[in-house]
């Protein structure tokens, strides 16, 4: 199944789950994305300020990617009960 993300704090939790599913601790993401330990944390904390670039080169260290499609009828909250 997919993880959907509306905002800044959804993408957060995605790539903190993505991340302890391979074991990785926030360094070695940011080493595999060339990133540093710091901005992995802002991203996983939902920090709104983090640009679409580095959002991509952690998806990409993760082996996710970003997908853009119609918008599904439900409510934001309803994201949160799949987490």
């Amino acid at each position: 199944m997919a993880d959907l993300a509306r905002d800044p704090k959804q993408i957060g939790n995605i790539v903190q789950r993505a991340r302890k599913k391979l074991g990785w601790n926030q360094t070695q993401l940011g080493e595999k994305s060339g990133l540093r330990q710091e901005t992995i944390s802002l991203i996983e904390t939902g920090n709104p300020a983090a640009k679409l670039e580095t959002i991509l080169a952690v998806l990409g260290a993760l082996d996710l990617e970003f997908q853009i499609m119609p918008r599904s009828k439900g409510q934001a909250s309803d994201i949160e009960d799949i987490f």
